[in-house]
């Protein structure tokens, strides 16, 4: 797990460089960008639903999934991880805490679901986020709304 971590802890602070360097729209692309290539690959697979494609993301990240369905459109999504350490954005740093979610997080999470379930626009909204609770959770909520014929 240590390697892991290191490669994690290499890949955040590559991230960090590029808003650095670049400002935030380059990292948000390039999340976008990899959500959508893991999106077409899960479609390709023949993932169905849009909860067994959450959940096949967040095993990759070692996260313990729960889904709770608060009505037909939302989902409440928590993230259990074992340290207080996010696979994405790293340990205890609020001030970071927006940015990563709003570069990496959601574009990434929106792209994947945006290509494997294109019948729906997505909204999440995060509720728990262990790099500024210092915590083990991340939690959000997630709003998927059937796209109107007219706009296909």
């Amino acid at each position: 797990m240590s390697k892991n971590k290191d490669a994690l802890k290499f890949f955040q602070a590559y991230i960090k460089e590029m808003i650095d360097v670049g400002g935030e729209n380059l990292p948000k692309s390039i999340s976008a960008s990899l959500g959508a290539k893991l999106g077409k690959l899960l479609k390709k697979r023949g993932i169905s639903g849009i909860e067994n494609t959450l959940k096949r993301i967040y095993n990759v990240l070692n996260a313990k999934t729960q889904i709770k369905s608060i009505d037909d459109n939302t989902l409440e999504i928590t993230l259990h991880y074992r340290s207080r350490f996010c696979p994405l954005g790293g340990k205890y740093h609020p001030d970071r805490a927006e940015l990563i979610q709003n570069i990496i997080c959601i574009p990434y999470t929106m792209a994947i679901l945006n290509t494997s379930h294109p019948q729906y626009k997505y909204n999440a909204k995060i509720m728990e986020c262990i790099i500024d609770s210092n915590q083990k959770n991340c939690k959000y909520r997630l709003v998927k709304e059937l796209k109107s014929k007219n706009n296909d």
